[in-house]
């Protein structure tokens, strides 16, 4: 998809049910300009203050029924403690903290190398509930929070947002921040076509980096359900870049399993 072909979905804010079954979504009535905006520099989204610090942060739901999430997050050292997330019900005690471990991958592309990427699915939590949950160590301890869905019924509404080829300019900033000035959003369905690397030269993957930074205000605090578009593919054989998606899979988890999928594509 184009970037200026975003005018009509590019950020909506929908009324569904979680069944998808008893009713009508209703979209809010905001509409992205069309014209060609200007891409923000690279230096708009520094890495966060602090030694090893996690950035980049984001959940998806982790399982078929919203008792599940995905954690993920960066950092450029992957000293102890660095992989572990802890988390616990947001009106609970903090010594009732439960951990979970992360796995942890890094990937090569032409002349970039990637900071480890930590990806960890907590499990077994409670329907609409909020908990908080703490990256990292020391001083460079960052927390979140994020609510889950409630259990699925025929009559249980839910309130998502629908973004596609947000990209990195002044009119994606523009559409982040309406969505996120919206308090009824719960989560994101994100359409396709997320950093446009691949319009940059040799597929800047420094891009996917300054993305990640870009979307976590909000992506951080509520699951972003992703599908991948065209401008993932990220295939590039000129510069030796020949398996698909690559950027994509490293960065982006989804629970296919959960469906009895073969791909996260």
């Amino acid at each position: 998809m184009g970037l200026n072909r975003v005018t009509l979905v590019c950020s909506a804010i929908v009324w569904l049910s979680i069944s998808g079954l008893s009713h009508a979504g209703v979209t809010s009535n905001y509409t992205r300009v069309a014209e060609p905006s200007e891409e923000m520099p690279l230096e708009t989204f520094p890495p966060p203050a602090g030694l090893n610090a996690p950035e980049q942060v984001h959940i998806t739901q982790g399982d078929h029924n919203g008792r599940g999430m995905i954690i993920s997050w960066v950092t450029p050292i992957n000293d102890d403690g660095s992989n572990v997330v802890q988390y616990w019900v947001a009106d609970g005690d903090e010594s009732t903290k439960k951990s979970a471990e992360a796995s942890t991958s890094t990937y090569r592309y032409y002349d970039y190398a990637s900071g480890f990427l930590h990806h960890a699915t907590i499990k077994k939590l409670e329907y609409s509930t909020k908990y908080f949950y703490e990256l990292g160590t020391g001083r460079s301890t960052r927390r979140f929070s994020f609510t889950t869905p409630p259990k699925a019924g025929p009559d249980v509404p839910y309130t998502f947002g629908v973004i596609g080829d947000l990209g990195q300019t002044y009119a994606s900033n523009q559409t982040l921040y309406n969505y996120m000035s919206n308090p009824k959003g719960q989560a994101v369905l994100f359409v396709g076509d997320l950093s446009y690397a691949d319009d940059h030269p040799n597929h800047d993957q420094r891009k996917w980096d300054s993305y990640g930074r870009f979307v976590e205000p909000s992506a951080a605090y509520q699951p972003w359900i992703w599908a991948a578009g065209n401008h993932e593919i990220d295939y590039a054989p000129s510069i030796g870049e020949t398996q698909a998606f690559k950027p994509y899979k490293n960065r982006y988890h989804v629970p296919y399993r959960a469906s009895q999928s073969t791909s996260p594509l």
